[in-house]
């Protein structure tokens, strides 16, 4: 969950994310949408990579990425099962009895 947290740091690799959301997009076109040498952008997309939250596939001499739905929603599961989201505040059992 860590490399995922680190990924998500960046706000260009969050663009990049908000981009693909649309679905799938080559590298090149991935690029062009920012003001930063290609060498950066295919840090970037390592990253994303690394973190599973980006899958590529070569597709003649273009690399197209999409979206790792599957990695963000197991992602975000394990996120809020840490926080406890959805389970019953100790607190409120307290204060239901009382009542």
């Amino acid at each position: 969950m860590d490399s995922v947290f680190d990924a998500l740091a960046h706000p260009t690799r969050r663009r990049i994310l908000e981009l693909l959301k649309r679905g799938g997009r080559s590298a090149g076109d991935l690029a062009d949408a920012f003001a930063v040498s290609k060498p950066t952008m295919s840090g970037h997309f390592a990253k994303l990579r690394a973190a599973g939250l980006i899958q590529a596939e070569q597709r003649g001499a273009s690399t197209i990425y999409t979206l790792n739905l599957s990695a963000l929603e197991e992602v975000m599961m394990g996120f809020m099962g840490r926080l406890r989201v959805g389970e019953a505040d100790p607190g409120e059992a307290i204060e239901g009895r009382k009542a």
